[in-house]
């Protein structure tokens, strides 16, 4: 894949059997990571084309990505299934979230050294050429998207600002829920 949604080998393999179930329910996979370990973990993010995906969607997704994994089998032995959003700062894995996030601080890394180093942080600029453009204290420098091998972006008040902005345009209302009431060891 020309993008950092799916690395290894595995990953590319999962991808390309969840792809087509996420893309038909009308969702975009941003990143899947499956990490062995005890007890192995498949980690799908995933996101309305809008940006505004939810826990219910989450879950249509999950039930959708399970059938399928049940019917194709490609993971030997148990595994624990995580969809989730890609969070507020969300890792940049496809050339158009460089376009999307421009004007946003974003944390790039490279697979080479590049003016000797490998890790750059500065403002998101768009998109040239195949480029991404990032302005770091040096000036907006180019790196190409295939250079990268982990983008995400920097979680900043602004682009906290911008989320809660976004929520509340497409309608969320904290006042539609229950107060939080806490407890303590007296008062339990």
């Amino acid at each position: 894949m020309s993008d950092l949604i799916a690395k290894a080998p595995m990953d590319v393999r999962l991808a390309s059997i969840v792809t087509p179930v996420i893309e038909g329910l009308g969702y975009e996979l941003v990143r899947l990571r499956f990490m062995g370990g005890k007890t192995p973990r498949l980690q799908i993010m995933a996101d309305t084309p809008d940006g505004h995906i939810e826990v219910d969607d989450c879950a249509k997704i999950s039930r959708s990505v399970s059938a399928i994994l049940d019917v194709e089998d490609p993971i030997e032995g148990e595994y624990n299934l995580e969809v989730s959003s890609p969070g507020i700062d969300r890792p940049l894995t496809r050339l158009k979230d460089f376009e999307t996030y421009a004007g946003y601080e974003a944390k790039l890394q490279t697979a080479e050294l590049i003016s000797n180093r490998k890790n750059f942080r500065g403002k998101l600029m768009g998109v040239e050429d195949g480029e991404v453009l990032i302005d770091i204290a040096e000036g907006t420098i180019g790196l190409a998207f295939d250079w990268l091998t982990e983008a995400k972006l920097v979680l900043t008040d602004a682009l906290i600002a911008e989320s809660l902005k976004a929520k509340k345009d497409s309608g969320f209302d904290p006042e539609a829920f229950d107060e939080i009431e806490e407890v303590t060891e007296e008062n339990p």
